[in-house]
């Protein structure tokens, strides 16, 4: 439990609420966010938490997780649940969408048999999910991809829309011709076209040549300056559109009824799978948020502790963030045998905030939610957090900011455990501070023996001796830089810290006869214990720093030690290496030494010992013996090559320690580790990873690949910075007509008086020249009329991935008769 209700605490946390719930995709995920809540159940919080760190992993993966069309459609199908309603078109596109992503989220947590379960507790989550893959397909057959009812969705539709087609082509050719008769006679402008009006297809005529046409006037545009006429010719036709028109609604509803009639007995369990649609876009949105305060999972234990490391306040993390300023971060450690920390120190020196970050940490934790902490860090569950901060005074129930903190202290008192923490914030003050410290010291005291936790803040110097004296309760400072005369906002555990009353009145510019008067008053064991206690702060920083120095100076020589050892093995290593194959090579020459003296004595008493032919045998053996090596030469050789390899051993620690890897003189000849190379022959490049002999391990791209030496030609980057600009070349020419294009391009497109097929045609061709040339807003002309233009063009609009927004044209600008397309 959580008390009081309405802390301060809780400010916080509907702030960390809203982050989460404006990263949702859709009301279902929002109304998760808003029902989260703390939970003091181990089982519970550690499930929600492997959940979450599951979809951070899945975040940072290679894998694209399906969300693209989180829809909420429980509205619609609590609807239909009486007979004789139906889905509309609408509703049965985002229907078909969501079940389809629901089906693919299934999908990507079970895996294949006999594949690995990568993700345990969300796979678990859609254990016995039910996804619609007939349902789906079932829709498929009745609406098309923009989420309109196809002709063929019934044979009645597709006939019907047949005869309109043919009945609209006919009125179109009629009214065509008659416009051209009017505009030869001068009746109607060269410019005009036919326009559609109420859903009949009209000619516009100036007012004076009214007569001229036979038919009906049916309207006239808002300045009179235009009459729109139906020719008598075309009314019978324009009838049978309605009719038409009316069939076609009665049939498409006819068809989505029947469909509906299917739907409705499956609806529970369509809703069942939207409860998880919305549960993985509730632990999505966790996700995200974990990633913006940079929030880990941390060691969660079922016991009562808390052992941070680096815990930052998220809210405050990412305020300092905007104004490129850094948090400092808060080192705490609770325990058995330190249950309960009083902290003291100056004023504005981050006390509240220490206490505030222990509060709205815990309770994120426990509502599921990662927390910005260092991965060593250890977690507990508490079953209460108690708070009391800030100001509780009411004048309503005419209560002193005093009497409020009793009330709450008596809530405390009665109600605390050994699985409660406490968070009190000014302990003990508001009132007469000797009989306020005494009262402080006997709740502390209670709270102690009771085995809470706490962190509690303070003044008191009576509450630090307590501290100081009794198990259970250890002292804290803030600490305070006395030479700057500015808080470190540093929790230090062990000691008390000074309040620096005397120093900051100094500094804000007090007379010293003043500060000297208030100093007699409280007489000079206090002031002594006020400075005792800064030298104590002091002398700790000192030896603190002192400590730190002496630790990054010992693992910087591990490190160094470690490093040597490594190098000394891969030495001892290839010098085992080189004596081997030196050991190798001498055993094969004395072999052949001793072939050769076997075929020179062979040689000698076959030619019976001539003069000539003794001397050229023994010339012969001479010239073998000057080519082999002497013993001497072997071990130099064998010295040379093992100063070479310490050279480079040396050369490769420099590199390393000084970066100047990016420096070093470009050598076509010598392949390294971690040069660019390429086949030869060959365009792609590489990198060297590894050298074995005469053979190289490079990576091209992804690929690796093994290929010896002599196959490949070293390359500087500059080399592939050329290429790379050659092979992305594109050409002046399709600059040029790119340049073009925008220049003439028109933001405003008029569909006014074109067929509903005509308008989207010419729609899509606008839309897509708009997103090419990277203009945006541009303007849609299609009148009021009916509206079925209007609502045909943004029925399509909704469906182009480039476009972000549209909506009505202001109305002195046109009004409903215009939409403005907004692009990505």
């Amino acid at each position: 439990m959580i008390y009081p209700q309405n802390f301060e605490q809780k400010t916080d946390f509907d702030k960390v609420r809203q982050l989460i719930s404006e990263k949702c995709l859709s009301p279902l995920g929002k109304e998760k966010v808003s029902e989260m809540k703390f939970s003091p159940e181990f089982h519970q919080v550690t499930e929600w938490l492997n959940q979450t760190e599951e979809f951070v992993r899945i975040l940072h993966g290679e894998d694209e997780f399906p969300s693209a069309y989180f829809f909420d459609v429980r509205y619609s199908l609590k609807r239909i649940r009486p007979e004789g309603t139906h889905l509309d078109e609408r509703e049965l596109f985002d229907l078909k969408r969501s079940l389809q992503t629901i089906n693919d989220m299934v999908r990507f947590f079970r895996p294949a048999e006999g594949e690995e379960i990568l993700y345990p507790s969300l796979t678990a989550l859609a254990g016995d999910i039910s996804v619609f893959p007939q349902l789906t397909g079932k829709i498929d057959t009745i609406l098309d991809k923009f989420g309109h009812v196809k002709d063929n969705a019934s044979p009645t539709l597709s006939q019907i829309r047949k005869e309109l087609a043919v009945t609209m082509s006919g009125i179109s050719r009629s009214l065509n011709s008659i416009l051209r008769s009017a505009q030869a006679e001068g009746i109607v402008d060269k410019d005009v076209t036919p326009t559609m009006r109420d859903g009949r297809l009209m000619i516009p005529v100036v007012p004076a040549f009214k007569r001229k046409i036979k038919g009906i006037v049916h309207d006239e545009s808002a300045s009179g300056k235009t009459v729109f006429i139906e020719p008598e010719v075309v009314v019978e036709a324009n009838n049978r559109i309605r009719e038409l028109e009316g069939d076609e609604r009665r049939e498409i509803m006819r068809i989505l009824t029947d469909f509906t009639n299917i739907v409705r007995p499956m609806v529970p369990e369509i809703l069942q799978s939207y409860e998880f649609m919305a549960a993985i876009d509730f632990i999505r949105a966790k996700a995200l948020f974990a990633g913006q305060i940079n929030g880990i999972r941390p060691v969660v234990e079922d016991v009562q502790q808390i052992d941070w490391y680096h815990a930052v306040h998220p809210i405050l993390f990412l305020s300092l963030q905007k104004q490129n300023k850094e948090v400092i971060p808060l080192d705490i450690i609770l325990d058995e045998q330190k249950r309960i920390l009083l902290i003291s120190g100056p004023n504005a020196g981050g006390k509240s905030v220490c206490l505030k970050t222990v509060g709205l940490l815990q309770y994120m934790l426990q509502c599921g939610l990662l927390i910005p902490v260092y991965e060593n860090s250890r977690v507990g569950i508490f079953s209460n957090i108690f708070i009391d901060i800030g100001d509780e005074q009411s004048i309503d129930n005419d209560l002193s900011t005093y009497s409020s903190h009793l009330i709450n202290m008596k809530f405390f008192l009665r109600n605390c455990d050994e699985k409660t923490i406490l968070l009190i914030d000014e302990f003990g003050s508001g009132t007469e501070p000797q009989i306020g410290g005494a009262i402080a010291q006997a709740l502390l005291d209670r709270f102690n023996r009771k085995k809470s936790f706490g962190v509690i803040t303070t003044h008191y110097q009576n509450l630090k001796h307590f501290a100081e004296d009794t198990p259970g309760i250890i002292n804290g400072a803030m600490l305070y830089d006395r030479h700057l005369m500015q808080p470190l906002f540093k929790l230090a555990i062990g000691n008390p810290g000074s309040s620096f009353a005397v120093e900051i009145a100094r500094k804000i510019g007090l007379p010293d006869d003043l500060i000297a008067a208030a100093s007699s008053i409280v007489g000079s064991d206090y002031i002594n214990m006020d400075k005792y206690l800064q030298d104590i702060v002091r002398d700790k920083r000192y030896w603190e720093t002192k400590r730190q120095n002496i630790r990054q100076q010992e693992k910087r020589l591990e490190e160094i030690t470690g490093r040597y050892e490594t190098d000394l093995k891969i030495v001892d290593k290839q010098r085992k290496e080189i004596m081997r194959e030196a050991k190798a090579e001498a055993e094969r020459i004395i072999s052949e030494a001793n072939a050769r003296i076997e075929n020179t004595i062979r040689s000698i008493k076959e030619a019976q010992a001539e003069k000539e032919q003794t001397k050229l045998v023994r010339k012969a053996l001479d010239d073998f013996k000057a080519s082999v090596l002497s013993a001497e030469e072997a071990d130099a050789k064998i010295t040379r090559k093992m100063e070479k390899l310490k050279e480079r051993q040396e050369r490769k620690k420099k590199k390393q320690s000084s970066g100047e890897s990016s420096t070093k003189v470009f050598n076509k000849e010598v392949i390294e580790v971690g040069d660019h190379v390429r086949l030869k022959g060959q365009q792609s490049a590489g990198t060297v990873m590894e050298l074995d002999g005469k053979e190289a391990v490079v990576a091209f791209g992804i690929i690796k690949s093994t290929v010896k030496l002599d196959k490949l030609e070293k390359v500087s980057k500059g080399q592939i910075k050329k290429e790379m600009k050659k092979s992305t070349f594109i050409s002046s020419q399709t600059t040029d007509d790119m340049r073009e294009k925008k220049l003439n391009f028109k933001q405003e497109l008029d569909v006014r008086g074109m067929r509903g097929d005509e308008a989207l045609q010419a729609v899509t061709y606008f839309v897509d020249d708009a997103i090419l040339v990277g203009v945006s807003p541009v303007r849609i002309l299609h009148g009021t009329g009916s509206g079925i233009l209007r609502q045909l063009i943004r029925d399509y609009l909704r469906t182009v991935p480039g476009v972000r927004h549209y909506h009505d044209e202001h109305v002195q600008f046109g009004g409903a008769g215009i939409t403005v397309v907004e692009l990505d």
